[in-house]
């Protein structure tokens, strides 16, 4: 019916969207190594996790 004359559409409409997850899921990969290297930093010169330190309830 449609496929055809809009094919072009289809396929970069497509592209467009895997191309845009991809990114996402890189930039996503990406900073969960920057904040696990920022955690060891922060841990390495002494600060804890509020969690770590027990019992406190806020």
């Amino acid at each position: 019916m449609f496929g055809v004359q809009h094919a072009g559409f289809i396929i970069a409409s497509y592209a467009v969207t895997i191309a845009t997850i991809g990114a996402l899921i890189a930039w996503i990969a990406i900073d969960h190594r920057r904040q696990k290297a920022a955690l060891a930093a922060l841990e390495a010169r002494g600060v804890t996790r509020r969690s770590a330190r027990g019992g406190e309830a806020s």
